[in-house]
């Protein structure tokens, strides 16, 4: 259950590297956004999988129900509600603006990553 995986670890350094680099310098409406939050629920995933070994699919759901629940704090105000509301660190983790374009994003991410692991699981590569 409990192990490491380099190439998750690998992979989950990379899209983080990418994550700041698209939150430092792009201030679009698409990429930032949408690409930023696709990418987020594969970053998650990648840094889970480097420690534990659950099966794809369990962990792939896992994660999209935390980016559920991540953006229905969002709806909540939640950082406001428990005084965090000029935090940048707060704000950037929590967010702070639910949109349903955002759940879209997270469902992409996750269907990225089911289809690549299916793809790896049958040794089907392109």
């Amino acid at each position: 259950m409990i192990r490491f995986s380099k190439t998750y670890f690998i992979i989950a350094l990379l899209i983080f590297v990418v994550e700041v680099l698209i939150a430092l310098f792009i201030r679009d409406r698409i990429i930032r956004p949408y690409l930023g939050d696709v990418l987020v629920v594969i970053l998650i995933y990648c840094f889970i999988k480097s420690f534990l070994s659950w099966p794809y699919q369990l962990t792939a759901m896992g994660v999209l129900l935390f980016s559920f629940f991540i953006e229905w704090l969002q709806s909540i105000n939640f950082v406001e509600k428990i005084g965090l509301k000029h935090s940048t660190l707060a704000n950037t983790i929590i967010g702070n603006s639910f949109a349903w374009l955002d759940i879209l994003a997270y469902i992409v991410g996750i269907i990225i990553v089911l289809v690549i692991e299916k793809r790896r699981a049958s040794n089907i590569f392109i």
